[in-house]
């Protein structure tokens, strides 16, 4: 116990700045969190997952709020070895996991057209599910502030839109449950850094289509990420306010200077707004 006990001072002492307060500035910004839930802490066995784990643990613990915490993981066909990983690294972190099993792997691996993307939502479902049977009315994901950026930019670029990674969401699919981000303005490199300090390894993604393709080069979709990232990475170079001025860009958005939108009601263009006589907008430009 004597390494968790490190770990959990580390995330209130030395990692307090890039790690517990942004955590803790999510879950009050997006009011994610009321006394009275139970919350299905999903485990893929990856850094970001284990961290918000024991974020979790923390502040269900130490925080003011009454809640319930559920660490739940699913198998999806991992090998013996990663799973065995992911149980080990557990048990050090005093993270006490519900384990389930499902066959996403298999399903994928027949699949030539993004499948990453159909694991996802795959793996998405069964935790819905599976946390919903177990008495949960959330799921919190440990998708971070470089997923969230690398998301609008992929979006973009390959999406045709302007849209984000939301902090929570309610479930079309499963009444009366909700999806929550806690560590959406928590930035990967603090993760890695606290990672390393601890000197711990955690899977990487323990598909065995990534394995299969991890040195090939391949434009299936879920490969895209990585390109997306490595763009930001060269960005940053240049520009230390690259993530803060991506971020800022879908807290920004002027309508007024937007062609058209979606929202509940449909589509709506900006010619709306010349109809009936109303003055048309005159563009900003110098003669």
């Amino acid at each position: 116990m004597e390494k968790c006990d490190q770990i959990e001072r580390s995330l209130i002492k030395k990692y307090r700045k890039p790690l517990w307060r942004p955590f803790i500035k999510a879950i009050q910004e997006y009011d994610l969190i009321q006394n009275g839930d139970k919350i299905a802490v999903c485990i893929s066995g990856g850094k970001d997952s284990m961290l918000l784990a024991k974020l979790m643990q923390e502040l269900q613990r130490h925080g003011p709020l009454r809640f319930e915490l559920v660490f739940l993981a699913m198998n999806p066909g991992y090998s013996e070895q990663n799973q065995q990983q992911i149980l080990d690294n557990a048990a050090l972190m005093d993270i006490p996991l519900t384990v389930f099993e499902s066959a996403i792997f298999d399903v994928v691996e027949n699949v030539d057209s993004s499948p990453c993307y159909l694991c996802a939502r795959m793996r998405r479902g069964n935790l819905y599910q599976k946390a919903q049977e177990i008495g949960c009315n959330k799921i919190a994901l440990g998708h971070h502030f470089d997923d969230v950026i690398e998301t609008i930019l992929m979006n973009m670029f390959y999406g045709g839109t302007i849209e984000t990674m939301m902090p929570k969401l309610h479930s079309r699919n499963f009444e009366g449950m909700e999806l929550i981000r806690p560590l959406y303005h928590v930035k990967e490199a603090d993760i890695i850094a606290w990672k390393d300090y601890h000197q711990l390894t955690f899977l990487q993604c323990a598909c065995r289509f990534t394995e299969m393709y991890e040195n090939q080069p391949s434009d299936l979709g879920g490969f895209k990420r990585k390109e997306v990232k490595a763009l930001i990475g060269q960005l940053r170079e240049t520009s230390p306010l690259i993530d803060a001025n991506i971020f800022q860009s879908v807290q920004s958005v002027n309508l007024e200077k937007i062609i058209s939108y979606r929202d509940g009601e449909g589509r709506h263009h900006f010619l709306e707004k010349c109809a009936d006589g109303a003055e048309r907008p005159q563009p900003d430009m110098v003669e």
